[in-house]
Order: C-alpha cells, then sequence, then structure tokens
C-alpha cells in the first residue's frame, strides 16, 4: 500500500512539475529565443530524464491499481508512453536538415541544425521549379519542386505544400525558393524508426477514446446516468462619436461605385469589402455616423478635403496622442502633420518607444487613407498580358509600355471622368461611367473575375457580417435566462421561490424553454449561412484564422445548446453566453480579419479537421468553466444546496471526457498535418506547447480516483474555472503575447 501512494504521489508530482517547466519555458523563449528554450529546456537531457521518469512511475502506479481488469483504459494511458516512446526514439536516431538545389545541378549532401553535413546515399538535383498562382493576383497557391533522383537509376519526383517525396527512409518538403524561382529549399527528414513508433501511439490512442465511452463502469458512464443545473456573466457596452456630417455620395450611388471588381489583399473581390475593411480599420467600426462603409470610402476619395479634418481615426496609446496633439481617442488627417512635418515620423525613426505598435499603427492608418485619395489603393483595371497574366493596376500606377494608347487613356481618365460626375451631382451619370468599368473589367479581368454568383454571395455575406448586436443579444439573453432558472430552481425557501410555485404549471408547459430551443436553431441557420457563404467566397473551409475560428465555436456552441438542453437544462444559458463571448471576441480588433487566399501549407484537409476538434473541445471546456462559476455562485448566495453543486460536478465531468479527447485528438492530428507538411510532428511552438499544457491541467481534472481533492465538488468546479485559463492563454495568450508560427490562428 505505501508503495501504491509513492508510486501515485511520484507520478502526479512528476506531471505536475513538467507542466510548471512547460508553462515557465514558453516565458524563458519570449525572452532568449526559441534555440535557447530548445537547447536548455525543452531538448535538455534532464527534461528527457524527467518525462522518462514521470512515464515509468505512471505505468507502474497503473499496473498497481490492476487497471488490466480494465484493458481500454490501461490502453488508453499506454497509448501515451508509446507516444512518448516515439518520440525519444526520434530525439535519438533521427536526423532533420535543409537542403538547396538549383536547377540542373547535383548534390547528395544536405545541412543539419548545428551546422554541420550529411551524405545522402545517392544524389538529387532539381529539374524545375513552378510558384502556381491565384487568378488575377501575386498570391502563390502552392511551389513546386520537380525533382531527379540518381542512384544507380534515375528516380522522378515531384514537392509541393503538403505533398512530400520519400525516399529510402528519407522525406522531403518544400521549405522555400530563391527569388529567381531558379532554385529551391527542401526540408529533409530522416526518421526510419521514430515516425512509426509515435503513430502506432497516435493509433492506439484513437482507438481507446473511441472505446472508452463504451465500457461499462467508466467514470463517464457514472456521470451519465445522474443530473444538472446553474451559471453567470458580465458583458461591456459600446461607446459612440459624433460630430458634423462631412459631404459624401448618396448611399445609392455610393453602392453602385463599391459594386465595382477591385484587386484587394490578393484576390478579386466586390470594392465594398475594401470599403467595409478600410472603415473598420480606421474608424473602429464598420459604418461612421449615419454613412455606410460605402459613403465613407467615397466620401474620402471624392470629398478627400471635406473629410481631412474630420476627427474619424481611432488612436491608441497616450504618447501617439501627445504626438498628434489631440485630446480624446480619434485624430483627424490633419492632425498628422504640423509645421516640422510629419508628426510620427522621429517616433518612427528611432524605434525605442515602448508604444511603437501604437504608433505604427498610427502610421498604418494614415498611410492606408492617404493611399485612398491619391487612388494607389483602387487597384481596378485589369490587363491581360501576352502569356494571359492578368495584372491589376490603380489609374495612379505607371503602367507598362506595351498597353495599347486607347487602353491607356481608359485607364488613366476614366475615373477622373466619374469625379466630374460627382462634383457636378450628375449621379446617374457617374453610374453610367461606372457601368463602363464594370464592362472594362469583366473583358480584361477573363479568368481572374469570380462569376456572379460568387460576387453576389460576398456582397450578401459582407451585409450580412455584423455580428456585435447579435453577440449583446446572446449574452444578454443567456444571463437572463440564467436568473430565471435561478428563480425556479427547486427546493428553495425564499418568497420568491414561493411565488414561482403557484405558476409551476405555467413553467412547465415549456414555452420559454422551447422559444429558447427555437432561436438557438434560428442563430445556428444564421450562423451556418455566414460559414457557408465565407467558405463559397474563399474556396477553403474558414478555419485559418482567429476571426474564423472564433464564429464556428460560436456555431459549435449553439448547435450544442439545443442538443443537450433536453438532458441538461442549464444548456441553454451556458450555450447563449458561449456564443455571445466568441462572437464578441470574433468582432473585435480594428477590422474583421479579412478574407484571403489560402497560405499553401493551410491546405491541407488536416488543418480543418484539426480546428474543428479543437474548437468543440475549447467549447466544451467553457461550458465547464461556465458550470463552475454557477457552482460558486449557489455556495455564496444559498445554504445547503450541496445536491445542486454535486449535480452541477457530474454535468462537467460529462463534458468534461468529451471535451479532453477530443482536445487530445485535435492535439495530434495537427501533430501528423506538422509531420506531413514540415517533416516533424512536434517543434515546441508556443502554442503547442501550451495546448499540451492545456491536456495535462485538464486531464488531472479526470483523475478523481486517483487525486481525492477533485472528489469534492467545490473544488473541482474551482479548479475548473482555473484551468479554463490554459485555455485562454493557448488561444489568446500564445496569439497576442507569445507569438510563434501558430499566432495567426
Amino acid at each position: 500500500m505505501k508503495h501504491d501512494k509513492l508510486f501515485k504521489h511520484l507520478s502526479i508530482g512528476l506531471f505536475a512539475l513538467i507542466t510548471a517547466i512547460l508553462m515557465v519555458a514558453t516565458i524563458m523563449e519570449k525572452i532568449h529565443g526559441t534555440e535557447y528554450a530548445l537547447q536548455n529546456i525543452y531538448r535538455a537531457d534532464w527534461m528527457i530524464a524527467l518525462w522518462a521518469a514521470a512515464t515509468l512511475s505512471a505505468i507502474v502506479y497503473l499496473l498497481q491499481r490492476k487497471l488490466h481488469k480494465q484493458p481500454v483504459t490501461l490502453c488508453l494511458h499506454l497509448s501515451f508512453a508509446v507516444i512518448l516512446a516515439g518520440a525519444l526514439v526520434t530525439h535519438i536516431t533521427g536526423k532533420q536538415g535543409q537542403t538547396h538545389l538549383r536547377i540542373g545541378e547535383y548534390s547528395n549532401v544536405y545541412a543539419l541544425a548545428d551546422g554541420s553535413t550529411e551524405k545522402f546515399p545517392f544524389s538529387i538535383s532539381l529539374d524545375n521549379f513552378e510558384v502556381l498562382q491565384y487568378a488575377g493576383t501575386n498570391a502563390p497557391m502552392d511551389f513546386i519542386s520537380s525533382i531527379v533522383i540518381f542512384d544507380g537509376k534515375r528516380i522522378e519526383g515531384e514537392i509541393s505544400m503538403n505533398n512530400i517525396f520519400k525516399y529510402r527512409g528519407y522525406r522531403f518538403y518544400q521549405a522555400g525558393y530563391d527569388h529567381d524561382r531558379k532554385g529551391t529549399f527542401l526540408s529533409v527528414s530522416y526518421d526510419p524508426w521514430g515516425i512509426g513508433v509515435t503513430y502506432g501511439g497516435y493509433t492506439l490512442l484513437l482507438l481507446s477514446m473511441l472505446l472508452f465511452f463504451a465500457q461499462p463502469g467508466s467514470h463517464f458512464r457514472t456521470a451519465l446516468r445522474k443530473g444538472c443545473v446553474a451559471l453567470l456573466v458580465m458583458f461591456p457596452t459600446t461607446t459612440v462619436n459624433a460630430q458634423e456630417k462631412p459631404q459624401t455620395l448618396p448611399e445609392d450611388a455610393a453602392e453602385e461605385f463599391c459594386r465595382i471588381y477591385i484587386c484587394y489583399n490578393d484576390r478579386i473581390c466586390p470594392l465594398q469589402t475594401l470599403a467595409i475593411d478600410f472603415t473598420a480599420k480606421v474608424y473602429g467600426k464598420r459604418s461612421y455616423k449615419e454613412y455606410t462603409a460605402e459613403q465613407v470610402l467615397c466620401g474620402w476619395f471624392f470629398y478627400c478635403d471635406k473629410w481631412k479634418n474630420e476627427p474619424m481615426i481611432k488612436i491608441k496609446g497616450a504618447e501617439v496622442k501627445e504626438a498628434l496633439g489631440i485630446r480624446g481617442d480619434y485624430a483627424a488627417l490633419t492632425d498628422f502633420t504640423g509645421r516640422q512635418g510629419y508628426k510620427l515620423e522621429k517616433a518612427l525613426r528611432e524605434n525605442g518607444n515602448q508604444d511603437i505598435k501604437d504608433f505604427a499603427a498610427a502610421n498604418e492608418k494614415f498611410n492606408i487613407i492617404s493611399m485612398l485619395c491619391t487612388g494607389t489603393l483602387l487597384k481596378i483595371f485589369p490587363y491581360s498580358e501576352a502569356d494571359n497574366k492578368v495584372t491589376w493596376y490603380s489609374f495612379a500606377e505607371k503602367l507598362p509600355g506595351g498597353i495599347p494608347q486607347e487602353q491607356q487613356l481608359f485607364i488613366n481618365k476614366s475615373m477622373n471622368l466619374v469625379a466630374e460626375k460627382v462634383a457636378m451631382q450628375d449621379y446617374e451619370g457617374a453610374k453610367s461611367l461606372i457601368a463602363k468599368i464594370r464592362r472594362y473589367q469583366i473583358k480584361e479581368g477573363a479568368e481572374s473575375i469570380p462569376s456572379g454568383k460568387a460576387f453576389d454571395a460576398e456582397m450578401l455575406y459582407n451585409n450580412m457580417n455584423s455580428n456585435r448586436p447579435l453577440a449583446m443579444a446572446c449574452l444578454a439573453i443567456g444571463t437572463i435566462t440564467f436568473l430565471f432558472f435561478c428563480l425556479k430552481s427547486r427546493e428553495d425557501t425564499c418568497a420568491i421561490s414561493n411565488v414561482c410555485e403557484k405558476y409551476q404549471g405555467y413553467f412547465k408547459m415549456n414555452f420559454i424553454y422551447v422559444a429558447l430551443k427555437v432561436l438557438a436553431w434560428t442563430i445556428v441557420a444564421y450562423l451556418t449561412l455566414l460559414i457557408t457563404l465565407r467558405w463559397y467566397i474563399s474556396g477553403h473551409i474558414p478555419l485559418s484564422n482567429g476571426h474564423e475560428t472564433m464564429i464556428f465555436m460560436a456555431w459549435c456552441s449553439m448547435l450544442l445548446t439545443p442538443l443537450l438542453a433536453g438532458r441538461m437544462r442549464m444548456m441553454l444559458p451556458f450555450g447563449y453566453i458561449v456564443c455571445g463571448f466568441t462572437l464578441l471576441v470574433a468582432t473585435m480588433g480594428e477590422a474583421t480579419p479579412r478574407i484571403t487566399p489560402l497560405m499553401p501549407v493551410l491546405q491541407s484537409p488536416l488543418l480543418c479537421i484539426h480546428v474543428l476538434v479543437i474548437m468543440i473541445s475549447y467549447t466544451l471546456l467553457a461550458f465547464t468553466m461556465l458550470n463552475g462559476i454557477a457552482a460558486v455562485a449557489i455556495k455564496v448566495t444559498r445554504k445547503n444546496r450541496e445536491e445542486d453543486i454535486a449535480e452541477l460536478q457530474r454535468t462537467s465531468i460529462l463534458m468534461l471526457y468529451p471535451a479532453v479527447f477530443l482536445l487530445t485528438a485535435g492535439i495530434f492530428i495537427g501533430a501528423v498535418w506538422a509531420n506531413v507538411s514540415w517533416g516533424r510532428y512536434w517543434g515546441w511552438d508556443p502554442k503547442e506547447v501550451w495546448a499540451l499544457i492545456t491536456m495535462l491541467v485538464y486531464s488531472a481534472a479526470l483523475h478523481g480516483g486517483s487525486i481525492k481533492a477533485m472528489r469534492h465538488p467545490m473544488f473541482f468546479h474551482i479548479y475548473c474555472i482555473l484551468a479554463f485559463l490554459t485555455v485562454l492563454i493557448t488561444y489568446f495568450g500564445v496569439n497576442f503575447i507569445l507569438g510563434g508560427m501558430h499566432s495567426y490562428a
């Protein structure tokens, strides 16, 4: 029995120590750099020994607990040991490096990370290199290296993003290319044993997790037989700014102007998309006063002299405001210049200011407005070159010499003619000229022009995609619903509850309950349409940035709400609050992230699965956090409600098992994606590390059989509240503080 406790405390203590070290390591990496953290912490011999000791002690403890009588649970735990064993084999026997090839040249060596070189048992040559681009833009769609291997015979292969080439245990990945596009950089990975062991562990883990839920007598099945209750959250308000009216086009004329095509953010889209992004970027909202985004853009373009005195440029940072000489949060364009020239130049040049990011953001807004006023931002004129490549120009740019004079004249003068019509308030004449520009665009833009359906879909998406009101409504509904359900909670002796008992028959009619479920399905339908439109417009599943994943998490929470509310009625307020919060986060920032062509490395279907399962996991973990807050509220405000608190614990356990399993699956699906794309399944990137920390922290909550404190409902609930901080750091902290490859997500 003493040995049983020894190995239990040893394994729990070691994994807790590892979790703490990983937290510190991400901070050390931020301070001292990635290489420092890799060499001194993540890959250090003492850290490897710590992982090994924790794993071995855990295995001994599992055997002492006779877990072989529960083979599924035993395999689930042993799968992690297999994965760690694979990582150790990779560390000992694996080699990673990079080789540089030029077209027609041969090489038989590759460089390792430490600067040394290794020889291939064959020679390799680059036969051809090609960059595929999205139609009508310079945005890369894929990079393709055609190689030839000479090993007693000629072997041809092709390497592109997410398409590796394997030969004799070596795997080659596309890593980069020379500026002249006559050379390529290939990542090289040689790991003949470690990957197989690791993938075997992944397979065992997946099968064990699937079988776990069907296993009789498990903690999950025990909690499933029992019940549920509660919650609360606060939400912010918004502010408005008011001033006199600046001059712009009528709403219908502005809308017509913004229906022309533009090459913006490396894709062809309606000018309306730029108008919305421009307004949100400069002002912080999608509209200004009573003006639509289209009117704001037209106002700055056609009436720049009128708008340059308008205080609508949102400024952050006290030092920036002081440099501009403004007192409020908004500056006019004229505030950026003075007798000594551009007021921000000195701060930007010195680059030692603590608020340099705020100065850079203000400078960016000034530049965007300047580019719009001069017309250089409006790349609305396509030109089909001799090789059928379509390039888009603004009327203010220098055009290539090969353009016919008549076409050159149209590009240079047509917008001036539109401006003349606008100045004379001949809006019908302006619309006629705009229609001519659109006809020119369709004729010259060829295949780069999106289809009419795609164009209309984007216009519909732009008009729909204003989620802040819905976010605030969901937060309000969730909070009010929580208070309502608390009032009708059973076995309460307060006067309000006695009054409620008179209306118990009314409550049993479930009118409010049904109305909330119907509203939830309506929100699901709306978000489904929003996601579908973005998917159709972008050409890829919208899970590639923070905005898209937050919208998807809102969709997940609303979808789970009516599905789970039948068994757990308090899922209704939970769902609305999580949906409202995630939608609010999605709308934060200076502008909604723009729809862009997907980076080549992000085109793998594994990315979609990876993000999807992790976002569902985060949604469920948010529910357990809210459950915890509800339990604390009940404990503080009411007496003798231990059974309600215990029910909340059982509810959290029901959600915690799939949440942790999905998070675990998502981490390892991401590892497979990384291995396919970059040649390594784990690189100790801050987001990878914090995802692992999150998994370890929440796994502790599932081990009530070994950790006595987790059996006490209030400790469990407080732990789940604090544990959610790891989710917030993983998703937000890494993005905004720690950085790394995943900071876009």
